[in-house]
């Protein structure tokens, strides 16, 4: 196993050289004919029209003197989650993991799934524990069966984020999921036995109780999740959402009272430390299927594809948001279900008076097959240049900045060649992506190979699990810190300087007239 500093000074003769090599041989024909040199070149024209601008500024070289011009930030987000903080088993792993946030990536995804957060009533785990260390990860043989891999506690990974200077995007405060998100305890802890009782002999229907202080590995995790939204649906079947609330008040109210609890703590503690948050996490099937379109009926309770839901929660979270976050925070809907009627949701919410600043789109290309297909150029026909565009201008109707929230490009195999596909997919996606007229950001979800979800490949990362960088990382870093980066020199004249570059902030730099060099920072908005 090559050490970190082999690896930095692989990077950085990379760097000299170029960075990325491609090898077009690894895909087909097919491929390079979806991908090809007119498509590329629209790809350049929109990116030069919408990630870059025109600046003039005012500086104190002498006329004509050589001013210098390196970027030194992006005006737009590249990000990726940060789970797997001080959990990799080894310091240089974690060490290599922790330096690519604020080299990298500008931006980064921190955890905070309910159900992990606070495993137990009024008690949220937001300072770090003896278990959330680098000493306790280190030392434990089976991570993925500690019920908080993946979900570290916010506080140091928002204090350490700090200290790089990166944008930091909370993830997410409302979502339906039962395995992921909804801690057991809001059922078995906060509806009474007698509610429970009444409500099975009204529909014949039991549901499932999972005490979170049970062993409960992944597996039990996803059944209960099945057997939860199994048991409601049959629920529904039989009762109004009236009727369901008269018979569990107390839970219904608890269901609420707990949702916005947890907005307004989240607030008090991160509000002006988080710059974005996901308020509601993938609910446009609900809006869709359940809601009539309607993001306000009133109800006090919500039929949901999750199971139960609080009455209007898609609304509800915005509104708890807007109430206790401060204006500077961005406030986030996000969603993989890309239909019209998402962004019709986007609109409604705001048509009801809360605030949605950011709409979230998600892309997760989990089979290994997909890429083979992709590669014969049999894919997606969603991953196709003219179907992102479309896609895109569909979204964009939401009248609302970007941000592609969860990126998943799985490798056909960590060979040469199959991390060579890998790079050559994200390369072309990412720059149609980059492209779009609306997009602010985009984030990668897994970074590292085997450190995903149950149901997540396990080769989708840019680097391998004993954290080597694959081909990926130098094809997205080139991108990123060589293609995407302006760096140039003009001529100064009449107190200013002027030049197109990326968005971003800059240095600008030149010799004054007793030689010695003078510096400023601008931004090129």
């Amino acid at each position: 196993m090559r050490g970190w500093f082999s690896i930095l000074a692989v990077a950085c003769a990379a760097t000299a050289f170029g960075a990325f090599k491609m090898d077009k041989s690894v895909m087909s024909d097919e491929y390079w004919k979806i991908w090809n040199d007119d498509v590329q070149a629209k790809i350049d024209a929109k990116i030069e029209k919408f990630r870059k601008a025109d600046g003039s500024f005012a500086v104190a070289a002498p006329d004509g003197a050589e001013v210098k011009i390196e970027q030194i930030s992006h005006g737009f987000f590249f990000g990726a989650h940060i789970f797997n903080y001080n959990q990799l088993g080894k310091k240089e792993w974690n060490d290599r993991y922790k330096e690519l946030y604020g080299t990298l990536f500008n931006s980064a995804t921190v955890a905070f799934y309910w159900r992990t957060l606070e495993p137990y009533p009024y008690a949220p785990r937001f300072q770090e524990s003896w278990k959330d260390t680098e000493e306790f990860w280190n030392c434990c043989v089976q991570p993925k069966d500690e019920p908080h891999w993946r979900r570290p506690a916010p506080d140091p990974v928002i204090d350490f984020l700090k200290t790089r200077g990166c944008r930091i995007h909370g993830h997410p405060l409302v979502w339906g999921n039962d395995a992921w998100h909804r801690p057991t305890w809001l059922w078995d802890d906060f509806c009474p036995a007698a509610e429970k009782f009444a409500l099975e002999q009204k529909t014949g229907v039991k549901i499932p109780v999972n005490n979170w202080r049970l062993p409960m590995g992944v597996k039990d995790m996803v059944d209960n999740e099945r057997g939860w939204i199994a048991a409601w649906c049959e629920v529904f079947k039989k009762l109004s959402e009236e009727e369901i609330a008269a018979t569990v008040p107390t839970f219904v109210k608890a269901y609420n009272d707990f949702y916005e609890k947890r907005i307004k703590d989240i607030a008090e503690r991160y509000g002006s430390r988080v710059d974005s948050w996901d308020v509601v996490n993938e609910s446009a099937t609900d809006y869709h299927a359940w809601q009539d379109e309607k993001a306000v009926r009133g109800t006090p309770c919500q039929k949901s594809w999750y199971g139960l839901m609080p009455g209007d929660y898609c609304f509800k979270g915005f509104q708890w948001a807007q109430k206790y976050m401060p204006k500077t925070a961005w406030l986030n809907l996000n969603d993989y279900n890309m239909a019209p009627y998402f962004f019709k949701q986007a609109k409604d919410l705001e048509a009801n008076g809360v605030r949605v600043d950011m709409v979230g789109s998600q892309m997760h290309l989990f089979n290994p097959a997909e890429s083979v297909n992709i590669k014969l150029g049999k894919g997606p026909e969603h991953l196709r240049p003219e179907a992102v565009d479309a896609r895109f201008d569909l979204i964009s109707k939401a009248g609302k900045p970007i941000h592609l929230s969860e990126i998943t490009i799985t490798a056909p195999d960590n060979s040469p060649q199959g991390q060579m596909v890998q790079a050559i997919i994200m390369r072309n996606l990412y720059r149609a992506w980059f492209s779009q007229e609306k997009m602010n950001g985009i984030t990668w979800w897994n970074v590292v190979d085997d450190c995903g979800a149950p149901g997540e490949p396990s080769i989708s990362g840019i680097f391998t699990r004993d954290m080597r960088p694959k081909t990926c990382y130098f094809a997205m870093d080139d991108l990123i810190n060589r293609e995407w980066k302006t760096m140039s020199s003009a001529k100064a004249g009449g107190g200013k300087v002027a030049f197109r570059g990326f968005r971003g902030k800059y240095r600008l730099s030149w010799k004054d007239a007793a030689g010695k060099t003078q510096s400023q920072l601008v931004e090129l908005k």
